[in-house]
């Protein structure tokens, strides 16, 4: 499906246009939407638009890094959308074709960005829009979609850190490497998102950009925030991955401790069970009439001495 937006010359704003019979020299500037595009539409970027085939080549072949190109009179600009959808990053990829006066978008998945900025330009609040404006807008509305999966990836990581459900420790450890590879995936998304924002503020070929440099600072700020949060969250998984890993090692101590204790008072008490558990015939024991009572008191006497001895030393704190 492709929607248009386009500003008359005389500062009226027009949408039921059909891009096969589109006079652009009769607008100000405009805005075209390639949404989930079919063949036949994209090949409009070529022949309607005469944009440069590499930079067409990047729409049709999904997921770029995000990324800017100078190209004759407009810049591509490759961005990533995201969302989480059972424990998982979903990305998906949204272009701009941004001209002195026009704005291409395209994308092959319907994009809440790009429908909330157009619902905002039909307002007819127009006279503080242009392509760039439309551009700063949407690029804001994708930074800020960010903030709510880093949100609730925290408060996952606090419900794990706090275990108020008394979850088993594989449960606990299979969600944090579940977040932390979600926190991965972002961070393939957020930081090159950074650096494309940097290399814009930092352009000397952008100056509709350099105009509105405080408002192009505000995503780079939000960008670095983002940033800083999820290296901060995955040492947190880190952290919590250590100390689950140091308790769980701490509690096979106790295990292993107290098995050995038990070890080590029965191996004498066996040693004597295996002696007179002997058949020789001549073990003058054997015809003792309280040779029993006697044997069973002195393994008793032993056991319990062994495990008072073990007490003192602190085996048991």
């Amino acid at each position: 499906m492709i929607n248009f937006i386009g500003i008359t010359k005389s500062n009226h704003l027009e949408t039921e246009i059909s891009i096969y019979n589109i006079n652009f020299s009769n607008y100000t500037w405009f805005w075209v939407d390639f949404n989930q595009p079919t063949d036949e539409e994209i090949r409009h970027l070529a022949d309607t638009f005469n944009f440069h085939p590499l930079a067409i080549e990047d729409c049709i072949h999904r997921l770029q890094r995000p990324k800017f190109d100078y190209y004759e009179g407009f810049t591509f600009f490759v961005t990533h959308l995201v969302r989480e959808e059972n424990k998982e990053i979903i990305k998906e990829e949204l272009n701009f074709f941004v001209g002195e006066d026009f704005i291409v978008t395209f994308h092959h998945t319907p994009s809440q960005e790009v429908y909330q900025v157009w619902e905002r330009v039909l307002q007819k609040n127009i006279e503080k829009w242009d392509p760039y404006y439309v551009f700063y807008r949407t690029l804001d509305k994708i930074v800020d979609n960010y903030f709510p999966i880093i949100y609730k990836i925290e408060d996952d990581l606090n419900k794990i850190e706090d275990n108020m459900h008394h979850k088993s420790m594989n449960l606990l450890m299979n969600e944090l490497f579940d977040i932390r590879h979600m926190l991965l995936n972002l961070m393939h998304t957020v930081n090159p998102m950074r650096d494309v924002l940097y290399r814009i503020l930092n352009s000397h070929r952008l100056s509709k950009i350099t105009e509105r440099r405080e408002y192009f600072s505000d995503i780079y700020d939000h960008l670095l925030k983002l940033s800083d949060s999820i290296m901060s969250d995955r040492e947190l998984t880190a952290d919590i991955r250590d100390s689950y890993l140091s308790l769980n090692s701490h509690q096979t101590n106790n295990v292993m401790k107290v098995l050995t204790i038990i070890t080590s008072i029965f191996a004498p008490l066996t040693f004597i069970a295996g002696i007179y558990g002997m058949n020789f015939e001549h073990m003058p024991e054997l015809t003792w009439k309280y040779g029993y009572i006697l044997t069973l008191g002195f393994m008793g006497i032993m056991g319990v001495s062994m495990f008072i001895w073990f007490m003192r030393r602190g085996w048991f704190k």
